[in-house]
């Protein structure tokens, strides 16, 4: 069983007279920022001036420095910039500032377990992984509550790194919720094998293979829309909130026998054979060389597929859709 934390198991004291550097105000840069400022921490931000997540932080009250000034003043130094630029940012501003007792914080574990960042001896490695958006983690922080975190050692350096990670945790308000312990290897490649298999890879493409198959029968498409996409968070909501038995029970008798009767039909042993083959391409590191090579090369791979995801017909009927349903606008 996990290893579970609550807050009586995290000192925050330990981060009252450490700096804290986030590299990137994105989503999550900008989430965890604010919950640590109104943690009573210090926080510093560092962010390319003139783009959006710049002006978003003067906004919000800090004064945005370089990468390399922000790692400069900080004893904690936490990297939330998207994965493919997190190495080429340590290696140009983030490990010439890396001195004996400064600690690198992640908070998804791709460029250490991979590789990519090379962290010296001398300095603490932990995660501290929110399970939800910068926005939830915002969101429960500000009404008292907490997203529920992972949290992992790489490198003890110190000997502290645990109790800093844990005191981080406690800042963004995960330890209400409760801190899984972890390691940088589980939470990498479990976190990529959930992304490609089920929650963005395997659910998309479910759905338009429902969806083609209504409309070459000859159903109206916008019909075929709302079975097999709209109404799907109806049940994600309640699996969420009650589990697969609970949302079974809390949908029609037909809908619960005709799931259970019918569903290993669609999801079969195939299905997970395949499962099998791409987690075994993640944990040789076979995915993670495709997609460095990728940023690399200009991403031409990543552009067509988007683009050609773009022109399904689900998308334009979509579209149409939503703009019916006004509450749904932002």
């Amino acid at each position: 069983m996990a290893k579970i934390y609550y807050g009586e198991d995290a000192d925050l004291g330990l981060l009252k007279n450490k700096k804290i550097a986030i590299i990137g105000y994105g989503i999550q840069g900008r989430g965890q920022s604010l919950c640590l400022k109104d943690s009573g921490l210090d926080v510093v931000i560092a962010e390319l001036e003139g783009t959006q997540n710049y002006e978003q932080a003067k906004k919000d009250g800090f004064i945005p420095l370089t990468a390399d000034e922000a790692a400069k003043q900080a004893d904690i130094i936490q990297i939330l910039t998207q994965d493919h630029v997190q190495a080429k940012v340590y290696k140009e501003a983030i490990k010439p500032n890396l001195k004996k007792g400064k600690a690198l914080c992640f908070s998804h574990g791709f460029n250490i377990h991979f590789r990519q960042i090379k962290p010296p001896k001398k300095v603490d490695v932990f995660m501290v992984a929110p399970k939800g958006p910068g926005v939830l983690v915002r969101k429960m922080y500000e009404e008292g509550k907490g997203v529920p975190c992972l949290v992992a050692v790489f490198q003890d350096a110190t000997g502290d790194a645990l109790r800093l990670a844990l005191a981080y945790a406690k800042a963004l308000g995960a330890t209400k919720a409760g801190v899984i312990e972890t390691t940088f290897k589980e939470e990498t490649e479990t976190d990529l094998f959930g992304e490609q298999t089920v929650l963005c890879g395997g659910v998309t493409e479910l759905i338009k293979a429902g969806f083609d198959v209504l409309v070459e029968a000859g159903y109206q498409p916008e019909i075929a829309y709302f079975e097999v996409l709209h109404e799907l968070k109806l049940i994600t909501d309640l699996i969420q909130e009650t589990g697969i038995s609970g949302m079974l029970r809390r949908v029609s008798n037909t809908a619960c026998y005709g799931s259970l009767s019918r569903g290993k039909r669609v999801i079969s042993e195939k299905t997970k054979k395949e499962m099998r083959k791409i987690l075994k391409e993640i944990q040789r590191g076979r995915f993670a060389k495709e997609w460095i090579r990728e940023n690399e090369i200009g991403r031409p791979n990543f552009n067509r597929l988007l683009e050609e995801e773009d022109q399904h017909q689900i998308e334009r009927i979509g579209q149409q859709l939503r703009q019916m349903m006004f509450w749904m606008r932002r």
